[in-house]
């Protein structure tokens, strides 16, 4: 691996060479090659080096910046797993799990009520949005990792707040949630991102928030959740985008929330179901075939001690991802644990974690936390 990132190094240093001395010859993106076939040979090029790459040239930033090269790596399949997380209320950060290297983003240019009011986050393409609240209505802030900026963007067709959510590809779901009086919610979304349009979907069977939500083989569904402050939903519903119809499943989430707990932490790896049981600290795996939840093995950070709140537990990739803090001598941190469903269960009969990243001296609570891949 290490042998692959020093070739890796030296393939970007030579075509940042290139591009210097391309002032000089042409005004093509890469000397002595035509446009198409320069931006093929950027598209292979590392996410993270495309700040270096836009120093050095104007057309290359402003392809960046256009999308044309996001569109260009999709449809060759590349993709590079990213996790974005806050620690602290004003300061959203990236890390590159493959490269163990954190980036700090823009600053948001929000109002100052949106930073300390409570928000969901969600990557949907290459974008990530953030939903809040302003002084007076629900606020949605938008980053694209290619202009590399936030704007405000444009809110959803019935504002909400606590709901489920889930992305595939360049489309999001949100469903359920409160609205501005606290009304609970049966009504579902879909985001395109490619449009930055919110279009209105067929109501779920039941109103729910504090719920999760999650694609599963093409399918949007929503777990868990309240329907009331004293009632806790077991149910699950499914959602066929292609018949635009919702189905109830009696018992998909046995393990109740109660008012004070976390909605449920699950995330989907090539379309097998995770979650955390949060009271016992176990990672749990849906069998689908019999509606139940088997226990697979422990968390490697604690998540009953607040509840289930302060964790991020995502998919990334072809692994699971568990954000969380610790306590040690050097003081407090953020921990990246992963962990391969591939792999199995060791002879131990525990998950075999591995310490991914570490970001150090910014206390032991994830606000937020979403997967970006693109």
């Amino acid at each position: 691996m290490e042998d692959e990132d020093v070739s890796y190094h030296s393939r970007v240093e030579l075509m940042l060479d290139g591009l210097q001395r391309r002032r000089i010859s042409n005004d093509s993106l890469l000397p002595m090659l035509d446009d198409d076939a320069a931006m093929n040979c950027f598209a292979y090029v590392r996410r993270s080096d495309y700040a270096s790459l836009s120093c050095v040239s104007s057309r290359f930033n402003k392809q960046i910046r256009s999308g044309t090269l996001s569109e260009l790596r999709k449809k060759i399949g590349i993709v590079e797993y990213w996790v974005y997380l806050v620690c602290d209320l004003k300061e959203w950060d990236a890390f590159d799990p493959n490269r163990n290297k954190w980036m700090a983003l823009p600053k948001m240019p929000c109002e100052e009520c949106f930073n300390h009011a409570d928000k969901e986050s969600l990557a949907v393409g290459s974008e990530l949005l953030v939903f809040g609240r302003e002084f007076y209505d629900f606020a949605i802030w938008k980053y694209a990792f290619f202009p590399h900026c936030w704007v405000k963007c444009r809110g959803m067709n019935q504002p909400r707040c606590l709901f489920g959510s889930g992305s595939l590809g360049s489309i999001a779901i949100v469903a359920g949630g409160s609205d501005i009086k606290g009304n609970v919610l049966n009504s579902a979304e879909l985001y395109n991102s490619s449009k930055g349009r919110w279009e209105t979907l067929p109501n779920m069977h039941v109103p729910r928030r504090s719920c999760s939500g999650f694609f599963m083989n093409g399918k949007f569904y929503v777990i868990g959740g309240m329907s009331s402050p004293t009632v806790s939903l077991t149910c699950g519903e499914e959602y066929d985008l292609k018949k635009r119809k919702w189905r109830k499943i009696e018992g998909m989430y046995p393990y109740v929330n109660q008012g004070a707990q976390a909605p449920p932490l699950v995330a989907v790896v090539e379309n097998e179901l995770y979650g955390v049981e949060h009271i016992t600290n176990m990672v749990m795996k849906y069998e689908e075939a019999g509606n139940a939840w088997k226990v697979l093995g422990r968390l490697p950070v604690r998540a009953d001690s607040s509840n289930g709140w302060g964790l991020g537990f995502k998919a990334c990739g072809e692994k699971l991802v568990v954000v969380g803090g610790q306590r040690g001598a050097e003081g407090e941190s953020i921990v990246l644990s992963s962990w391969c469903p591939r792999s199995g269960v060791d002879n131990n009969g525990s998950l075999d974690w591995k310490i991914v990243g570490v970001k150090e001296h910014v206390g032991v609570f994830v606000y937020n936390c979403a997967v970006m891949g693109c």
